[in-house]
């Protein structure tokens, strides 16, 4: 028996027969399952190693052949079972099946599907050979064989197979059923014999260029009467495929034939229906995703581009954004400001429309006018040049209009809580139908809740602002400079909630040309924080006025906020002497500082750890540090450095990185570190006071 090593790249070696009428092509499953030959001595040595073998186990021929293939490839947990199925083989010479784990080359155990069997050369050696392929790979093609057989039996569309001359090799029950005729009767008959189509020429073309393209056809309609039913027209919707094997070749093609005589009127309708809803659920998801009215009235007119209108805009009503509710006049003009404006394509229309964020008067003939004061849609499903001087705000925007091609126009009122925001603006240009009644149903359903998003974030915004100017009157006016010191300061409230916070920056003029600085936060929000922190600050600048310590400062304001139920407040409190360069400092709770000395990196003031105030009878102490021209001071609160993301320190370590050039200018350094250490979600207000000495 001659044994070794296989390796040439025709699988046929040499005098390979020709292809011919009576020899079919091979078909490349083989090649697909990788099966791999290995034959074994009777001492179990490898004599015989396919290329397909070195591709399962990663040993190359060279390498594999004269081993002890239980050395090579078995694990030593397995050997003795390896050992005992080859004796057997070898010894009964019946053939063993079955999945074994093989030991691969980069050390993994791989499990392989085993078809051994004893051999007998012409002089009486005995050897074993094993026909292997991958365990998984077997299993994922008997089960996909397994898969497209249930799948083409029990598919409820009809499927066939043509071979390349389309001649039928294969159709499956549903096919049966749709063209009336047994499944025997397809096999081998052309397609035009059993699909009695009046354009069967131009279905054999498709066809045939799917075959020849491999670009499959999808969804074409023909229209024929069947075997099973000549009496009627039947509708069919049909879809060409390529086939081919792994190697590429073409072996014929693939058809699927659904009858749609019953619905394909009603499929249009339907479709349309499941795009409005989809629409529907989109806006859900999309419109509303912030607290801003900009954001909102933008979301609704790119949800409605270009599915509902070619040309969208969303103008709010300038009394319905100042929060002035007023009866309507009949007949009288509006003043509308324009928050969004979408086109689904290039268009003069876009010149038409009011700029974003300006303010626009429309007339009460105006039909966007007319919306509002009805408070209903204002169809106009052909629109003639009549109506255009009605929909645009002027001659100019008139004839922009026209240019733009707008033949049909529908404006629907922006309602929350029974009351008109404002009017969802839409425009047909490219898209040939008119707008109907289905249409004006959908709009208003998207400007119903895009409403009530525009409602919720103006009411937002107006509560903001008025907590923010509330927050700001609380806090103290005060010169950039002081005798020995140059100041900035900075407040910034929490991002992601309109409540007022409880932080506070001072700055004190004391006798001798001292300076007081003071930065603290009382836990908590809402109005009762402001006013606790009020009243702290107030304390604050009393005490400052008697001229105590910093500690004993810090003692009274912990009396004080004892009195005062369910609050902790941190605060810092310091006194600089421009005379002696000293500041004194004295902490309850709060977080240290920062401190930058002229050339040197910037570091955290170590203070005495202290409880908050409010905790009541616990000493505070005071800490002096000398200080020389140039050198920064920069107090804060946790806001400008916690988050829910990330530890403590490494945010301080940040904020001392954002410090590396103190003669930055204050302001600017303000900025930098508001800019640096702020995020969009931040659910704390921040106050920041940055002082350096002259």
């Amino acid at each position: 028996m001659a044994v070794g090593s296989l390796r040439s790249g025709d699988p046929y070696g040499p005098g390979r027969p020709e292809y011919g009428p009576g020899l079919p092509r091979p078909t490349g499953l083989l090649d697909v399952l990788s099966v791999a030959a290995v034959a074994l001595d009777s001492q179990g040595r490898i004599v015989f190693w396919t290329p397909q073998a070195e591709d399962l186990f990663g040993y190359p021929a060279e390498e594999a052949l004269g081993e002890y293939a239980a050395r090579l490839l078995v694990h030593p947990d397995h050997l003795k079972a390896a050992v005992s199925l080859f004796t057997e083989v070898l010894e009964t010479g019946q053939s063993w099946a079955g999945a074994f784990p093989v030991r691969h080359k980069d050390g993994s155990s791989r499990l392989m599907e085993f078809r051994s069997m004893r051999l007998m050369d012409d002089v009486g050696d005995i050897y074993a050979l094993g026909i292997v392929a991958d365990h998984t790979m077997l299993q994922r093609v008997e089960t996909d064989l397994a898969l497209c057989e249930r799948l083409i039996n029990q598919s409820p569309i009809g499927l066939a197979l043509l071979d390349p001359d389309l001649r039928y090799l294969l159709v499956n029950p549903a096919l049966e059923r749709i063209d009336g005729i047994p499944a025997e009767e397809h096999i081998g008959r052309h397609l035009r014999e059993a699909l009695p189509l009046p354009d069967i020429d131009s279905v054999e073309s498709a066809l045939r260029q799917v075959l020849t393209t491999g670009t499959p056809l999808l969804d074409q309609y023909h229209v024929g009467r069947p075997p099973a039913d000549p009496e009627r027209e039947h509708a069919w919707s049909l879809s060409f495929y390529r086939l081919e094997d792994h190697g590429g070749r073409v072996l014929g093609a693939a058809t699927s034939v659904v009858d749609v005589t019953e619905r394909h009127r009603a499929a249009a309708e339907a479709d349309r229906a499941r795009r409005r809803l989809a629409l529907i659920a989109d806006a859900s998801a999309r419109v509303g995703t912030s607290l801003e009215v900009e954001r909102t009235a933008h979301e609704l007119a790119e949800i409605a581009t270009p599915v509902l209108a070619d040309v969208v805009a969303v103008d709010v009503l300038d009394s319905a954004l100042a929060l002035r509710r007023s009866r309507r006049p009949d007949n009288g003009p509006e003043l509308f400001r324009a928050l969004a404006l979408e086109a689904a394509h290039p268009t003069v229309a876009l010149r038409a429309a009011d700029p974003l964020g300006d303010l626009a008067a429309y007339d009460g003939d105006r039909l966007v006018t007319l919306c509002v004061h009805t408070a209903r849609p204002v169809l106009v499903p052909r629109v003639g040049a009549h109506d255009l001087s009605r929909i645009a705000r002027n001659a100019e925007a008139r004839d922009l209009l026209a240019q733009a091609g707008v033949h049909s126009y529908l404006v629907v009122p922006l309602i929350a809580h029974g009351e008109v925001l404002g009017a969802f603006d839409l425009k047909r240009t490219r898209n040939p139908l008119p707008f109907d009644e289905d249409d004006v149903v959908l709009a208003t359903e998207l400007a119903g809740r895009a409403a009530v998003a525009i409602d919720n974030a103006r009411w937002f915004q107006s509560v903001r602002n008025t907590a923010l100017t509330l927050q700001r009157s609380l806090l103290p006016d005060h010169a950039p400079h002081h005798t020995g010191l140059e100041l900035a300061s900075r407040y910034q409230p929490a991002q992601a909630t309109s409540e007022v916070g409880g932080d506070w920056y001072d700055v004190i003029p004391l006798s001798g040309e001292r300076t007081a600085l003071v930065v603290g936060d009382v836990m908590g929000n809402g109005i009762d924080a402001a006013a606790t922190m009020g009243r702290l600050r107030t304390a604050t600048c009393a005490y400052a006025d008697l001229e105590l310590p910093p500690a004993a400062v810090l003692q009274h304001l912990d009396k004080i906020t004892c009195d005062l139920e369910h609050y902790i407040v941190t605060c810092l409190y310091g006194v600089y002497d421009p005379h002696t360069r000293r500041c004194e400092f004295a902490n309850a709770g709060h977080m240290p500082p920062a401190l930058v000395h002229s050339g040197h990196a910037a570091t955290l003031l170590e203070l005495p750890p202290a409880a908050p105030l409010g905790v009541g009878g616990i000493p505070f102490e005071t800490t002096t540090v000398d200080l020389a021209a140039g050198d920064l001071l920069v107090l804060y609160t946790d806001g400008l450095v916690e988050t829910r993301r990330h530890p403590i320190d490494d945010r301080l370590g940040v904020l001392l990185g954002f410090l590396d050039e103190p003669h930055r200018p204050l302001e600017e350094t303000c900025d930098l570190l508001l800019h640096g250490l702020r995020h969009p979600d931040d659910h704390d207000d921040v106050a920041l006071l940055i002082a350096r000495a002259l």
